[in-house]
């Protein structure tokens, strides 16, 4: 008797919008500027076996989102096949995104974002990236932020500029 074939596994956009996650330092220039995105390489490097599909819409600070930026990322989201989004996003203004997400059904959306370039040895951008795409096969439908280890509902939390991370409110 034939094993039956496990279940395929569901595939998941990533959206990359810019933000610290994807900051590049600039010596000539001595400041930031949000380069390329990583997430490719950081998928490779971390041998991830799932389906994926990127899409780099844009490369902007969080704090330079419009609402017409806003209203691209939630396009992308609601006319996606994919079920399991990952958005990566910057940590300033990634509750505003996930409001505008909130109404976008038949999909588990989680946003992430890093305090420090992902570029950097010492970033949190590949652990909150790994979290990410555990929420968003692990969660119900809805609107999810994970940052730092945690896992908040996206219209349920802030960033605590004081502390550096996010908190429940």
């Amino acid at each position: 008797m034939d094993k039956p074939s496990p279940p395929a596994l569901a595939p998941i956009l990533v959206v990359t919008t810019g933000g610290t996650f994807d900051k590049q330092y600039f010596d000539a220039l001595s400041e930031y500027q949000i380069a390329e995105s990583v997430i490719e390489k950081l998928l490779k490097v971390a041998r991830v076996a799932h389906p994926v599909r990127v899409v780099e819409l844009m490369r902007k600070d969080s704090l330079e989102l419009t609402d017409e930026d806003r209203a691209a990322i939630r396009a992308i989201v609601a006319s996606a096949p994919e079920a399991h989004v990952v958005i990566t996003h910057g940590t300033d203004t990634m509750t505003d995104t996930a409001k505008v997400l909130a109404d976008v059904s038949g999909k588990t959306t989680v946003l992430t974002g890093a305090l420090a370039p992902a570029r950097f040895a010492e970033s949190d951008a590949t652990f909150n990236l790994g979290m990410a795409f555990a929420c968003c096969q692990s969660a119900p439908e809805g609107v999810w932020i994970t940052m730092n280890g945690s896992v908040f509902n996206g219209l349920k939390v802030r960033k605590d500029r004081e502390a550096g991370k996010f908190v429940s409110i």
